[in-house]
């Protein structure tokens, strides 16, 4: 499992898109805070889950994390590389270490493309073997994602979301990397053929030794597949915790109501839980609060929580949290 030596560390991350106004002559009037200074460590070999309500930032980070859109401050580390640093050269070679599962299988396969050409091209744009040998590669990768591997000439209208979805991990896997950021990869997904995803990663990850940032909505397959989970909320993550910790203790008001959103399949405890419902909306990213970003819907927010920001501090081992009121 996981090592004392992170694979990952992303420090201080911070990604900004501006808000422009005018037709010729365009003038910034402000940002939406999509990412706003955050921190943590993904180790080798393990599954670091990311939660939080849609808009908070998430799927940001992943791409942030990959560069696929540039931090507006901060670093990332791959080992000893700081990605944020790299030469575009250097970014080319590190892109065979670190990849991405896209959200929507619909809209990440290109249409025009076979499912040969889709899965080869990352080993064709790193001149990985002959035409010959990527076309086996190829076979080896369909084979690997339990998909039939004389598809290669179909195109991915033929293909059902799961199968699409299948697709997209051969193609994350085809360059043997280290890292892959899975991005909601069964949040467009029938809830029958996720559980067949999430246990595909599962035996992948176990199989190549691969480390994940798994980003979702959903707690419950979170907490299946997931080592350790952060919790995110305005750009910011609240808490980060292994799994069974922050399950059965979460210190941080919102994990709170969360978790008690989850159904449990008992309906004598399902009876005694009380329910933790969130008043108001989230606050625009563009407008954010002062002082703790929570502190608008927080059910325990006291005066502090308006005017200072909470610390991001470990309060038990391996537990952190960004709350003036969590013991």
């Amino acid at each position: 499992m996981s090592e004392n030596t992170p694979l990952i560390r992303v420090q201080n991350l911070t990604k900004h898109f501006p808000i422009n106004r005018g037709i010729i002559v365009q003038k910034q009037v402000g940002a939406v805070q999509a990412v706003d200074d955050i921190s943590f460590d993904i180790y080798k070999g393990e599954t670091l889950g990311l939660v939080g309500e849609s808009g908070c930032g998430k799927s940001t980070t992943g791409r942030t994390i990959l560069q696929l859109h540039k931090p507006t401050s901060g670093d990332v580390y791959y080992k000893d590389t700081n990605l944020v640093t790299a030469s575009s050269a250097q970014m080319r070679d590190m892109r065979r270490n670190i990849q991405i599962i896209f959200q929507d299988p619909y809209a990440s396969l290109n249409p025009r493309m076979t499912v040969g050409s889709i899965v080869g091209e990352p080993l064709e744009i790193h001149n990985v073997g002959t035409p010959a040998e990527r076309e086996e590669r190829v076979k080896e990768l369909l084979e690997l994602v339990s998909l039939n591997p004389f598809f290669i000439n179909r195109y991915p209208h033929e293909f059902s979301g799961g199968q699409r979805q299948r697709i997209g991990v051969a193609r994350a896997l085809a360059l043997q990397p280290d890292f892959i950021v899975c991005d909601e990869p069964i949040s467009a997904l029938d809830v029958s053929i996720q559980a067949q995803v999430v246990n595909l990663l599962e035996e992948l990850q176990e199989e190549f030794g691969l480390t994940y940032l798994f980003i979702a909505h959903d707690l419950s397959m979170v907490r299946h597949i997931s080592d350790r989970v952060a919790v995110m909320y305005l750009g910011k993550i609240v808490e980060l915790a292994p799994r069974d910790e922050l399950y059965e203790n979460p210190l941080h008001p919102y994990t709170h109501a969360l978790l008690s959103a989850v159904p449990i399949p008992d309906p004598v405890l399902e009876k005694k839980r009380s329910r933790v419902i969130l008043e108001g909306d989230v606050p625009s990213p563009a407008n954010p609060p002062s002082g703790c970003r929570f502190h608008t819907r927080c059910p325990i927010a006291e005066e502090v929580c308006k005017v200072e920001k909470p610390e991001w501090r470990e309060a038990q081992a391996g537990h952190w949290v960004a709350c003036h009121l969590a013991k």
